[in-house]
């Protein structure tokens, strides 16, 4: 894009970054808070991930930064590194690397591999994480419950409720949800409801302080806390160096490419949407943003950042502010390091219960029953993936949640697909019947074994009709198939075969051919499909009208 274009639509672009600013803000300081990672962290991803990531990429509207998608991943390595983070900030670095390469080998349709599925049901579970992660700081409890001690944690919990912090909680998840609620309140493009709810939490406890109330929250570790610079040596504290020693970790390795698959995929989807919400428009060149994407992780972990991706709050955020150009998403990321830079002592009064109850909402918009009721109404063939993925996301950690996602994906799409073709049943059958096989657009290997059963359940002197006229491949078992039952075993049982839509030059009567393609008749099928608006038998005659390929 040439250098008019991105300032040619300054006006509205700095209006959009002011929104997307007080959407991020908020969100960065959560996501960091959620993922276990210093507050600072978050901020650092957020300017990175706007001003580097946003002159990098060709996508005018998506905003990049750091993703809830992201932050069980990054609380298990941090944990798994023994909290230490500038190892964990190595295994951020080797990722972009890794999305550097994705990018140069030209694999942005990587995300059209994944069901959708898994990715939600990826995408619920960490949604659930979410939810059990903030539920004890929404209660003013800063010890972490974990699952294997859940419940003498929730008792310990109920047990030391702080009711300032609960309170604020309850507050803030009010205004988040009349935000989403009213539609007089979604009209207020530059007042996001998350910077509303962390507006009100510091005003709340400041009035719980003034009134010495034991409401007030005064323990730092239940407020926010970012470094405030007085000095140069200061500012050069606020960044953190990864640890290159732990280059031969292995563990490090994995957690790398965890993060660049994971990051990839959620990027690309994003871009994906994002691309259908732009008025304009506009596609965006994914091996392009996969390059952008590596990039501004490599930055932002030689910085002391967490990993981002492109995130559809935020971008859609972006997009309903009018944002024309991608300068809407560099503006959002200068505004976030002035605000670090020149407040943080306005920030550290942000309790974090407040930021607690954003993230809830977060949590429960990525795994809202509604979405567990929309694959159970889908059936098993999608709910199974679904709730596995969930589940593992849970107790397991992300990459086996998304191995065994697929595999189950897999497993049912291979059985879906061996049920495709035609299965005939005797007791259906009543003598006289003409039996119609009509076999389906891809024949494979895979529709074998129900082939083989519909023709050896078939009744002496029958009369069958075989259609290939939808069929564009059929599989050279399948065909070996074929030609066995029409040449051998069909003149053994005395059965009339009539095959229409195959080949004119195979007639089925050997099997020297390694591979086969379908002919079709085109006007003939469309003929008898119009004219095939009755009975099954009135289908057949019209095939039986059809020349014997």
């Amino acid at each position: 894009m040439s250098k008019n274009k991105i300032f040619g639509h300054l006006k509205s672009d700095f209006a959009s970054g002011l929104v997307v600013f007080l959407v991020a803000l908020p969100l960065c300081l959560g996501i960091a808070m959620a993922s276990g990672a210093p507050l600072f962290s978050g901020i650092i991803s957020g300017v990175v991930g706007g001003i580097v990531v946003g002159f990098l990429s060709n996508s005018n509207v998506s905003v990049t930064g750091p993703a809830a998608g992201l932050t069980a991943i990054v609380l298990t390595a941090i944990a798994q590194f023994n909290n230490a983070f500038q190892v964990f900030l190595l295994a951020v670095l080797l990722a972009g690397i890794i999305q550097m390469v994705l990018g140069f080998l030209k694999a942005g349709s990587i995300s059209n591999y994944f069901p959708n599925n898994v990715i939600e049901g990826m995408l619920a579970g960490i949604g659930l994480m979410i939810l059990l992660q903030q539920l004890p700081l929404a209660f003013g409890y800063t010890e972490k419950i974990g699952l294997t001690n859940l419940l003498s944690g929730i008792a310990d919990l109920l047990a030391s409720i702080h009711y300032g912090a609960l309170c604020i909680t309850l507050v803030s998840l009010a205004i988040l949800i009349a935000w989403d609620k009213f539609s007089f309140l979604k009209k207020l493009k530059l007042v996001p409801g998350a910077l509303v709810a962390v507006v009100v939490g510091i005003l709340i406890n400041q009035l719980f302080i003034s009134l010495n109330s034991s409401l007030a929250i005064t323990n730092n570790q239940q407020l926010v806390s970012l470094p405030i610079i007085s000095s140069f040596n200061d500012f050069g504290n606020l960044f953190i160096i990864p640890d290159f020693s732990a280059i031969t970790n292995p563990a490090v390795w994995v957690v790398a490419f965890t993060i660049a698959i994971v990051a990839s995929i959620e990027s690309l989807l994003c871009i994906e949407a994002s691309d259908r919400l732009d008025p304009q428009k506009r596609v965006t060149n994914t091996n392009v943003e996969l390059k952008a994407q590596g990039i501004g992780n490599m930055v932002s972990s030689l910085l002391g950042g967490l990993p981002m991706t492109s995130v559809v709050v935020r971008s859609s955020a972006n997009i309903n502010a009018g944002a024309k150009t991608k300068m809407s998403a560099v503006i959002h990321g200068f505004l976030l390091l002035i605000c670090a830079l020149s407040i943080p002592f306005l920030l550290n009064k942000i309790p974090l219960a407040t930021l607690a109850a954003v993230l809830i909402m977060v949590g429960y918009k990525l795994a809202k029953p509604a979405i567990i009721v929309h694959f159970w109404q889908k059936g098993k063939y999608q709910f199974a993936p679904f709730i596995a993925t969930l589940a593992a996301v849970v107790f397991l950690d992300l990459l086996k949640a998304v191995a065994l996602g697929m595999v189950i994906a897999i497993f049912f799409i291979l059985r879906g697909n061996s049920k495709r073709a035609y299965y005939f049943k005797k007791e259906d059958y009543h003598k006289g019947d003409v039996i119609y096989i009509d076999l389906a657009q891809e024949v494979s290997f895979l529709n074998k074994a129900a082939i083989k059963n519909t023709l050896n359940n078939i009744p002496k002197k029958a009369k069958v009709v075989i259609n290939a006229s939808d069929t564009v491949y059929i599989a050279h078992d399948v065909l070996d198939l074929i030609a066995e039952f029409k040449n051998i075993k069909a003149v053994e049982k005395k059965i009339d075969v009539k095959l229409v839509g195959f080949k004119a030059e195979y007639q089925l009567e050997n099997s020297d051919h390694s591979s086969y393609l379908i002919h079709i008749e085109h006007e003939q099928v469309i003929n008898y499909r119009k004219k095939a608006k009755s009975s099954h038998q009135e289908v057949i005659k019209q095939l039986s009208s059809i020349p014997n390929n």
